[in-house]
């Protein structure tokens, strides 16, 4: 998601000539969480972040017992995604 969907945005900020604009940086996001979506979602429901996982434990649809893993895995999983470890 930060590769793809920032990435646009410096892309189209960067450079006016490109063309993508606000739609296209919307389109970016968009396609980069519906492949998430589909990718992963049989086996971990594709809760991609931290927060929606809190919402669904206060909400009660989500065990106190799965949460910390989850958590502890979307961090890690967007810390990955960013590069910087390598």
């Amino acid at each position: 998601m930060v590769l793809r969907g920032c990435g646009s945005a410096l892309l189209a900020a960067g450079n006016t000539e490109l063309g993508i604009g606000f739609v296209g940086v919307a389109i970016a996001f968009g396609l980069t969480v519906g492949i998430m979506a589909y990718a992963i979602s049989h086996f971990s429901g594709c809760r991609l972040n931290p927060a929606v996982s809190i919402g669904l434990w206060i909400g009660g649809r989500f065990d106190l017992k799965e949460l910390l893993p989850y958590i502890i895995s979307q961090v890690l999983g967007g810390i990955a995604g960013t590069g910087i470890l390598s």
